[in-house]
């Protein structure tokens, strides 16, 4: 058989190489994304390469017997399991189910209104790189038994690191299990998880069916993006497009268990397990009466595939035999009677020029028919197809209905990632149907994709989603439905409820909650300038020395929210720089605020409710208020939440902003965007379902992570030069456990005692005073800015990704870009070095006068995309040296 990363390995360069069974279980293709230009498609993974579904969860079945093994039952039952949205949540369930008696949870790309996140982090090479942690228990990962963490291929290890980062922050244990299919990391990248887990004091435990790496060349993304830009070819077929009568739609019913989630999205219990297990003969034959006879023939047990559970023989090593024997060659290219004809060129007969571009239509052979009388009698072909995260679900379904029916079952689920489709037998993806996503997803509309379908020679596919993305968009003329109607004669679509937790705060009366805090009994701003949403925690002692504070963040023994920075209070130099800086700055920032008040009235709302992220967000808040009332007449309520990276946003300040406001006229304002994180969290905490828009509108964006702005200049803005004084005298917020409990507002103190150095009315004064001179020049960039395109890059993020790796520290979040970041880096945290872009003026004065201060050094770099730059220490304790060898002290 060929192999099916033949084609990719020969053109790029790229080289595969490990353990015996690697080839079998791996083919290669090229990814449309700019991180990496490989993708590895696993032949046992259900996702690109429909398969046979006892195949595919035995392999993951599998690997939880050897976890099992490996803790013993009494740590497997303190046990929760980890799948990895959106590729290995069937995998990962499959893992769980091996393991037998632990709970399994799923990363989520897609938020629920009202439940807030019990975790979530970053999956860099991703092309939507968000992940989510919804479990309807939030006690779910509150245990200290082991982290058994499933992906189906680890490449870099950078995912599981960010990960085990984000959790054991919050949920610290001493012992994780890492499961894949396959180990592809470099030796370097092996050792920097034994090192992290070193660090950590946990031990670390790798389980995989096979190990190996990838050599890829130089220049490979440049070679990569080049060959998908020849190969590229439209790929939405028409119903009869390829001369195939369109097929037939129909629905089915399924006796789907009352109460029993439909997947490991909000947590998946032993006793689901049971209850799914009993369920699956009924479901079966629901599906089995549901096809056509022609495809349904004569019911019965087919070869080597014996009882519901999908029992073909498995051997010790957990890997399928079947991986080893068939799996030379891409599985979902058929004729009728088996594998497609391949000539000893190793082309197919469609193919004549082996560089030509791929048309995009079926492969060689096309949808089988029904054969002609006299033929031999062959087995019909089915595919149960999932839905993106649904795949355990389908999965399911799909192997009761191989054990229950005469037909050749196969396995696969639509998917997000778009690749390269090639029409060749030395390629893993050789078709594509391309089609509109048809969930609402919260990140908004886009392509989705389903390979090898289109020429597989399926006789019937059944379409599995939940309810949730049964909408219209799925039963368009250009939809889903109609696209797998082209090329298959009968189209069954399974709906399964979706499981939506409806968590009891949604549930709590909103008059429980506080009014909001107003000034001057909490603040020192005005009353009617901001409505702070936060609980009053002036009383409490929460100050923490720097460096403890840092060492016990990075250790992962506190989160950074659940204590405060000792304040900073400037020398008569700082603050002589600081009036400087708003004196020259004051029409520049007046500027942007009527830029993006003038913005968010012509697009967003006529009437916005203004809610500012505290405390960064608050000035601008108060600005943006200010403008729209001196230039529009407008009196526009304005309050304060708090947002906490990893933890998302204040629940309960949402509930009162929803009982008290229309959420689709509520705009959220920041002061600035860094790298974007707090964008991303923000989006990742409500998304759009719940009613309130998670687009922030910012001062300045320089990371080009929103599309609402002032100005995408990275300058210096003198509300980041200070802290509480220019903010109200109010701190950072605070989330602790035993201080904010479930009907509480996050927390914040009013340091009434820094009364004497307060200039945050000076500053809104200040820069309002020139709100007239600015007029004109804002309302000619507004009418440039409303006809440009200003959907975002993220190239903030890149330049961060890139910059972590090139400084060695591997870590996005001790990376803080731009001017205002890099002062909050100087002003709190414990700081390693500053990158200054050459040439950088005055905008950096106050940089270099804090760094001065803390003997932090500050390195100039070509081509920095922000001014500036600052690395927090990567490796604090309180022994830690700085770049130039001397121990990092606090000011």
């Amino acid at each position: 058989m060929v192999w099916s990363g033949r084609w990719v390995a020969e053109r790029l360069g790229v080289g595969l190489d490990g353990d015996e069974e690697l080839r079998s279980l791996l083919g290669l293709a090229l990814r449309r994304n700019p991180k990496r230009a490989h993708l590895l498609v696993s032949n046992v993974l259900g996702k690109h390469v429909p398969q046979s579904p006892a195949l595919v969860y035995e392999s993951g079945r599998g690997l939880g017997v050897r976890v099992r093994a490996l803790l013993g039952d009494e740590e497997a039952a303190r046990a929760v399991v980890l799948g990895y949205a959106e590729t290995a949540t069937g995998l990962g369930h499959a893992v769980a189910d091996g393991l037998g008696l632990a709970p399994y949870l799923h990363s989520t790309r897609r938020p629920v209104p009202g439940v807030a996140a019990a975790g979530g982090f970053e999956e860099s090479h991703s092309h939507h790189t968000s992940h989510l942690l919804l479990p309807e228990n939030p006690e779910l990962l509150a245990g200290a038994g082991p982290l058994v963490l499933v992906d189906d291929e680890f490449s870099t290890g950078n995912t599981v690191l960010n990960t085990v980062r984000a959790l054991h922050e919050r949920y610290p244990r001493d012992r994780y299990v890492i499961v894949a299919l396959v180990d592809m990391r470099a030796p370097a990248d092996r050792e920097r998880l034994t090192a992290f887990a070193a660090g950590l004091g946990a031990r670390v435990d790798l389980i995989a069916l096979a190990s190996g790496t990838v050599t890829l060349p130089d220049g490979v993304l440049e070679k990569g993006r080049a060959l998908v830009e020849r190969w590229s070819a439209p790929d939405r077929t028409p119903a009869g497009a390829d001369g195939t009568p369109p097929g037939t739609v129909r629905r089915v019913e399924l006796p789907w268990p009352e109460g029993l989630p439909d997947g490991g999205r909000h947590g998946f219990l032993p006793a689901h397990r049971r209850t799914l297990e009993a369920a699956l003969p009924g479901l079966a034959a629901a599906l089995a009466d549901a096809l056509p006879a022609a495809v349904r023939d004569d019911l019965g047990a087919p070869p080597g595939v014996r009882g519901l559970g999908g029992t073909a023989a498995v051997p010790e090593s957990g890997v399928p035999a079947a991986v080893r024997d068939d799996l030379g060659g891409p599985q979902a290219v058929r004729d009728l009677g088996g594998t497609a004809a391949v000539p000893e060129s190793g082309a197919p007969p469609a193919v004549r020029d082996p560089d030509a571009p791929a048309t995009g239509g079926p492969v060689s052979g096309g949808p089988a028919a029904i054969p002609a009388p006299g033929r031999p009698r062959r087995r019909a072909r089915v595919l149960v197809l999932g839905f993106e995260e649904l795949m355990y679900a389908p999965l399911r379904l799909a192997t009761a209905l191989e054990s229950a029916l005469d037909a050749e079952v196969r396995y696969s689920t639509t998917t997000r990632s778009p690749v390269l489709a090639v029409d060749d037998p030395g390629y893993a993806i050789r078709t594509r149907i391309t089609f509109p996503a048809h969930d609402d997803p919260a990140d908004g509309p886009g392509d989705r994709y389903a390979y090898n379908v289109a020429g597989g020679g399926f006789d019937a596919v059944v379409a599995v989603v939940d309810s949730v993305a049964d909408t219209p968009a799925l039963h368009a003329p250009d939809g889903l439905l109609a696209a797998l109607a082209a090329h298959t004669p009968h189209v069954l679509l399974a709906v399964v409820p979706s499981h939506l937790p409806v968590p009891p705060a949604v549930q709590e009366r909103a008059s429980m909650l506080a009014e909001p805090l107003r000034g001057p009994a909490f603040s020192s701003y005005a009353p009617d300038d901001v409505g702070w949403l936060l609980q009053d925690l002036s009383d409490t002692r929460l100050e923490a020395p720097t460096e403890e504070r840092e060492e016990a963040i990075q250790s992962g023994g506190a989160h950074y929210a659940e204590s405060l920075p000792v304040e900073y209070q400037p020398s008569a130099d700082y603050q002589r720089l600081f009036q400087r800086a708003l004196d020259e700055s004051a029409v520049r920032i007046a500027r942007a605020v009527g830029t993006v008040t003038e913005t968010v009235l012509a697009e967003r709302s006529p009437r916005p409710v203004l809610v500012s992220l505290a405390r960064a967000g608050t000035p601008v808040g108060i600005l943006m208020r200010r403008w729209a009332r001196q230039r529009h007449g407008l009196d526009l309520p304005h309050y304060a939440v708090s947002i906490v990276r990893g933890r998302g946003i204040d629940a309960n300040a949402l509930r009162w902003l929803r009982d008290h406001h229309d959420p689709a006229d509520v705009v959220f304002v920041d002061g600035w965007t860094g790298k974007g994180a707090i964008t991303r969290e923000l989006a990742a905490a409500i998304g759009e379902s719940e009613g309130f828009d998670p687009r922030i509108a910012v001062l300045a964006d320089p990371g080009s992570c929103v599309a609402t702005y002032g100005t995408r200049e990275d300058f210096l803005i003198p509300s980041a030069c200070l802290n509480s004084t220019v903010s109200g005298l109010i701190s950072r917020t605070v989330l602790r456990a035993d201080l904010v409990g479930p009907d509480d507002y996050h927390g914040a103190k009013y340091y009434r005692e820094l009364l004497g150095s307060d200039v945050s009315a000076h500053f809104v004064d200040t820069v309002a005073a020139r709100f007239d001179e600015v007029a004109a020049a804002v309302a000619i960039e507004v009418k440039e800015l409303l006809s440009t395109d200003r959907t975002p890059t993220w190239e903030g993020w890149a330049a961060v990704e890139r910059i972590s790796e090139e400084y060695g520290i591997h870590d996005v979040n001790l990376v803080k870009p731009g001017v205002g970041e890099t002062t909050r880096v100087l002003l709190r945290r414990v700081p390693w070095k500053i990158l200054a872009r050459a040439g950088a003026g005055p905008d950096l004065d106050h940089v270099r006068l804090l760094a001065e201060q803390r003997g932090v050094p500050v390195e100039e770099v070509d081509r920095l995309p922000y001014t500036c730059v600052g690395l927090i220490h990567p490796r604090y304790t309180r022994g830690a040296t700085g770049a130039d060898g001397k121990a990092v002290t606090a000011p």
